[in-house]
């Protein structure tokens, strides 16, 4: 029997390794310290990419799945300047590499391809220790224990089994997103609904963006980003709900009143979404027995890589693994020289895209399509 495998977390790149060791029959455990799949909002749309989100979804035998999740002309974009004039739009006509789907459906996928009781919910990470004999021991928030001979960190951000790796720690990025919905759109909020359009907006400025999509149950979705320092965003009460959404908008003063809706006339109370990143190149020296994925291992500003990012760690390490029955940490090791060269790449152009003042052709490029001009 191979050596079964421990994963902390449940998020899509801890469940596609998980997947890919069942796919090559390779027994695994997942903790998630989320008390039930449904304890908390999955967050929105994801695209998911053909050359590596994809690729992770069929190593896990899960393409034909996919398709059915796909929400149909959400590939379709558009770029506003901040008076609303549109600059740049291009529809979906099926035909283009990046589907996009609700991260919860995928995730939901993700679960119900796991046998029964893969996944022990409710079981938060305290500490993580190196044992003497060799392998790891894991204590959770309720004191109980386990024993991992092969430990593998999908735990995201503030990782519980980083440490054991490396000594580096998020720090903030210079950027945070303001998250609000609106819904019912089409009928309750029709100025942003026809901005937005049928698929995602991009209003880029510098130092102010806001990106919006239209989900699934005629939802939008936005985020709406700003540059500032941490205790800029910590002089605003967000526990006040109508004052920081006021505070919000004013940073948009004179922006097109079709845009500013989405912050005003948000449904939800806006949310703070600050952005963290690890150090850019960030590896570790091999120790035995462990390793780490997704956010975990190279956690970078959001720039529509993450999630895919995650799958692709996760599919590649399944694969690894059943490539090298019987020796793990060659497995390990093939795994990270290929992840490290990779995540530097996709971590230095995420930081390269926050750095610069966003231009038209920065937004076509986030969005990964061709130039049609409106």
């Amino acid at each position: 029997m191979p050596t079964p495998v421990t994963i902390i977390g449940a998020g899509l790149g801890g469940l596609t390794l998980a997947r890919v060791l069942h796919v090559h029959g390779i027994p695994a455990t997942v903790h998630e310290a989320e008390p039930s799949p449904s304890a908390r909002s999955q967050g929105g749309m994801l695209d998911i990419h053909d050359y590596n989100g994809q690729r992770a979804l069929e190593a896990a035998g899960l393409t034909d799945e996919l398709r059915g999740l796909v929400l149909e002309g959400r590939q379709a974009i558009r770029i506003l300047n901040t008076d609303g004039t549109v600059l740049f739009e291009q529809d979906d006509d099926g035909t283009g590499g990046r589907p996009e789907v609700q991260r919860a459906d995928l995730r939901q996928l993700l679960l119900d391809s796991l046998p029964a009781g893969t996944v022990h919910w409710g079981h938060k990470v305290g500490s993580v220790q190196t044992l003497d004999g060799g392998g790891h021991e894991v204590t959770f928030a309720d004191g109980t224990t386990i024993a991992a001979s092969l430990l593998v960190g999908a735990d995201g951000a503030w990782s519980r089994v980083r440490p054991l790796l490396s000594g580096a720690t998020p720090e903030y990025a210079g950027t945070t997103f303001v998250e609000t919905y609106l819904y019912n759109a089409d009928t309750r909020h029709p100025a942003a609904a026809k901005a937005v359009g049928g698929g995602a907006l991009m209003a880029p400025a510098p130092g102010r963006e806001i990106h919006a999509h239209r989900e699934s149950g005629d939802t939008l979705h936005a985020y709406v980003a700003l540059t500032e320092p941490q205790d800029w965003f910590a002089a605003i009460d967000f526990a006040d709900a109508a004052a920081a959404t006021a505070r919000i908008a004013r940073e948009f003063d004179g922006w097109a009143p079709e845009l500013t809706a989405l912050i005003t006339e948000s449904d939800t109370p806006p949310v703070l979404r600050p952005h963290y990143t690890l150090p850019i190149g960030h590896r570790w020296n091999r120790l035995p027995g462990v390793t780490v994925l997704g956010d975990a291992a190279h956690l970078s500003v959001p720039n529509g890589e993450g999630a895919n990012l995650a799958m692709q760690d996760g599919a590649e390490l399944g694969q690894a693994l059943a490539a090298h029955p019987g020796d793990v940490e060659a497995a390990l090791t093939a795994y990270e020289q290929a992840l490290f060269p990779r995540s530097a790449a996709a971590s230095a152009a995420a930081a390269a895209e926050a750095a610069n003042t966003p231009t038209l052709e920065d937004a076509k490029n986030f969005f990964g399509r061709d130039e049609q001009t409106a």
